[in-house]
């Protein structure tokens, strides 16, 4: 299973995902940016899509939830340490109140890899980033597991201008 994203203006992500119904398409706003997410096990219906694989999923993504997208551009040396460590994340995050869906994913054609969760809205989210921020502070050389700082990015499934 795959999972693309492409990047626009709220207007042109709700646009695509009108143009194709029938597909698994959610649109996720953030502050100065939107993202459009397919997940499929076929071609992307995306022109220029970042590809990823999906190596870890745990329930279903909706389209009204709270989504946080972490980051984590790795090494080549990093990227086999990391998909040990952070690819069986499912039995403790499906006990936290509020969580909804995850999603861990491997890049095709990159070096950033994606811990996507989806959550009942910031509240619950921020509960548990507090409680179990992904810690790398167990990774002896950090400066050979990143090619650069891990970021998240968090969205909504609605455009908060509307």
């Amino acid at each position: 299973m795959y999972l693309y994203i492409t990047s626009g203006t709220p207007e042109f992500m709700e646009s695509i995902k009108k143009k194709h119904p029938n597909e698994q398409l959610y649109a996720l706003h953030g502050i100065g940016n939107s993202v459009l997410i397919h997940e499929t096990d076929k071609k992307s219906v995306f022109q220029a899509p970042r590809k990823y694989e999906i190596i870890e999923a745990s329930g279903q993504l909706s389209k009204k939830g709270y989504f946080a997208i972490q980051n984590i551009p790795l090494s080549d040396e990093g990227k086999p340490i990391f998909e040990y460590k952070y690819t069986n994340l499912s039995p403790t995050l499906e006990r936290e109140p509020g969580f909804i869906a995850l999603r861990v994913l491997k890049p095709i054609k990159s070096d950033t890899y994606i811990i996507l969760t989806e959550w009942s809205g910031p509240n619950s989210y921020e509960v548990w980033a507090k409680s179990h921020q992904m810690n790398f502070d167990d990774i002896a050389d950090k400066q050979q597991f990143f090619t650069s700082a891990p970021y998240v990015s968090t969205y909504s499934s609605t455009n908060e201008e509307d």
